[in-house]
């Protein structure tokens, strides 16, 4: 069996950058986005975020460059409160499962400043009692925001999980500024 080549350049670009919500990094290519991540304290942070897992599926990383500089811009605009819609950016999922698609497409739906449960969710969705495996999913959303998990509760308003580097403090802060920004909207600010 061969070694894969890594020496081929990487068809992906990233852009890291700085937001009131901490460290950003996307990569992508052309106008389709291949992971986002969130919530680091570092640009190294990041980097490793997006490169180091790449580098660990053996293949190449991707090439530094400001990628995408108007989603750049709104995820900036996002992170100090503007209310930004996002389902208009273009995602490369990797293979779904009819649940997981149909998961996916619901949580897009949930709106800005909006909370659903995991069990609303699993209805939304089509899969009602299927609330733990609608966990799963949120679990490994290779685009926290763009696919906004964090308005996904448990029960009871409680918070769940959050799998961002801040874990639930980021998921809260999140909430509330969505909140502030839905208040501030029907204000008229």
């Amino acid at each position: 069996m061969g070694q894969r080549d890594n020496s081929a350049k990487s068809n992906q670009q990233m852009s890291i950058f700085l937001t009131d919500l901490g460290w950003m990094g996307l990569a992508g290519s052309g106008q389709r986005v291949h992971r986002l991540t969130l919530g680091h304290n570092s640009d190294g942070e990041v980097r490793e975020a997006l490169v180091g897992r790449r580098a660990n599926a053996g293949q190449p990383p991707p090439e530094d460059a400001d990628w995408h500089p108007k989603l750049r811009r709104r995820l900036q605009q996002y992170g100090q409160g503007e209310y930004v819609d996002f389902s208009d950016v273009q995602l490369a999922f990797p293979k779904l499962t009819a649940f997981q698609e149909s998961v996916i497409f619901a949580t897009r739906a949930v709106g800005y400043g909006q909370t659903v449960s995991y069990g609303e969710l699993a209805e939304l969705a089509g899969y009602p009692r299927a609330a733990r495996a609608v966990g799963t999913v949120m679990s490994t959303n290779p685009f926290p925001i763009l696919i906004p998990c964090h308005r996904v509760v448990a029960s009871g308003g409680k918070l769940g999980g959050y799998s961002a580097p801040q874990g639930l403090s980021l998921k809260e802060s999140l909430l509330a500024m969505e909140a502030e920004g839905v208040r501030n909207k029907a204000r008229g600010f």
